[in-house]
């Protein structure tokens, strides 16, 4: 999971980040004002946001009218001092998705945003699949055949993030991003490598990574009837 956090209090976000990213491993990028926050959702994709309302250059209601002005309906979670029943309801209101006052204790926080993400991804029960690829989300696995699928880490961070997308295209920034977090030193090039790696793995197994030019991969189940034309020697 990927999330940004909206906060200004500097050392309550590299907590959040740090704490967050060891105890559940959720990438979290930060932005500390409103202005910032506005603009990088317009640019990125994010599984959930974590706002607080009392915000630098733009409050944290106006980034919030404003991503449900777009239709960006990524969940949202306002973080606020000010927990006063006319406060909640109010934030509900205007697009929020769930509440929670500060203080607040950190489980708290991990089990909400999981909640938030898997109902707006449709999902009741805490799986993911693509015709016979499956991602147990409770155990962090891929299995196909009731075996689980051999994948370095970053192999499985790249297929993970095509996963909660199946069937849709996914950019390769897009995938640099929830990968390497933002390290600046790695290029498009390795997830290219990755790329072509779990499509060896996945060869004739009822799954494929498909490449959508100048929009990126796209990972979708392949029909039986594919597959056996494809298994069948050329003359």
């Amino acid at each position: 999971m990927r999330i940004l956090l909206v906060e200004d209090e500097q050392d309550l976000a590299h907590w959040l980040a740090r704490s967050l990213a060891q105890q559940s491993g959720i990438l979290v990028d930060w932005a500390g004002d409103g202005r910032m926050a506005d603009l990088r959702l317009q640019q990125e994709d994010f599984d959930a946001v974590v706002l607080d309302l009392g915000l630098p250059g733009m409050d944290g209601r106006t980034v919030l009218e404003r991503m449900r002005g777009r239709d960006d309906r990524t969940p949202v979670i306002v973080l606020t001092a000010r927990d006063s029943l006319t406060e909640r309801v109010g934030t509900l209101k205007n697009g929020a998705d769930d509440f929670l006052a500060k203080p607040f204790l950190l489980d708290e926080l991990e089990a909400r945003l999981q909640a938030l993400v898997r109902r707006s991804r449709g999902r009741a029960h805490p799986r993911l699949s693509c015709g016979p690829l499956l991602f147990d989300v409770a155990a962090q696995r891929f299995s196909m055949g009731g075996e689980t699928l051999p994948l370095t880490p970053r192999e499985h961070a790249v297929l993970l993030a095509l996963i909660q997308r199946s069937g849709e295209p996914v950019g390769k920034q897009s995938i640099l991003d929830r990968v390497f977090n933002g390290d600046r030193d790695v290029n498009l090039q390795v997830i290219e490598v990755l790329v072509f790696r779990l499509r060896k793995k996945l060869v004739g197994r009822g799954v494929q990574i498909v490449t959508l030019r100048g929009m990126g991969y796209c990972l979708e189940e392949v029909h039986s009837r594919l597959m056996a034309s494809a298994a069948m020697p050329q003359a």
